[in-house]
């Protein structure tokens, strides 16, 4: 197994072969779609699985997805968090949304490629989507008032998870300001409590309940 993929192996020591396989494949696609279209920094290509795939699995620590739980990634970029999290939960469904076409398009491709029947693409805004979901994910897409604004009526108000229904947000640095008019709803897990690589010192998972 390679070196990187022992980083996932690390925190999810409970993958089926498949997952696997689609973890390792991920390292080939994002490397070769990047030479075409320039979705990750070339200096951050090279730490895709720290800094792409273990952070969106971040999310996983806070909540594990059951069965049949509907999720929609708002400005998805190349695939983060959607994709990794989609790998880590096939019973799951995953809508992945972006405004960009081009970056559409990749994420496409590399769904088709993992063969994830569990997504789907649209190239839309949020607030466009006619859908309602248990939860919305996301990475440092906008500060989170504005992002509430957008998908405030996006959310399923029927409960299955351990977790309420609402926003599981990647967000880095401090975040009491941005935070602080929801301060009733909202949750912020360190994800170095998970996590002991050093790029993750100053990140977190925000829930918000909504």
């Amino acid at each position: 197994m390679k070196k990187t993929m022992e980083q996932i192996t690390k925190y999810f020591p409970n993958l089926s072969n498949k997952q696997i396989e689609q973890f390792e494949s991920l390292d080939v696609l994002y490397h070769d779609w990047n030479d075409k279209v320039n979705l990750i920094s070339r200096k951050d290509i090279d730490k895709l699985y720290t800094n792409h795939i273990l952070h969106s699995l971040a999310i996983a620590k806070v909540v594990s997805f059951k069965s049949g739980t509907k999720i929609m990634d708002v400005g998805t970029g190349g695939g983060f968090p959607g994709i990794p999290l989609a790998i880590l939960f096939p019973e799951c469904k995953f809508l992945l949304v972006d405004s960009i076409e081009k970056k559409i398009k990749v994420v496409n491709e590399i769904r088709k490629a993992l063969k994830l029947d569990n997504v789907s693409t649209m190239r839309i805004r949020a607030e466009e989507v006619n859908d309602k979901f248990d939860f919305i994910v996301s990475r440092a897409v906008t500060a989170m008032p504005k992002f509430v604004s957008l998908i405030k009526n996006k959310v399923e108000r029927k409960d299955k998870n351990a977790l309420p229904n609402g926003i599981l947000a990647l967000k880095g640095g401090l975040l009491d300001e941005e935070l602080k008019s929801f301060k009733r709803v909202a949750s912020v897990y360190d994800i170095s409590d998970f996590f002991d690589e050093d790029f993750f010192e100053t990140k977190k998972v925000v829930h918000l309940a909504l």
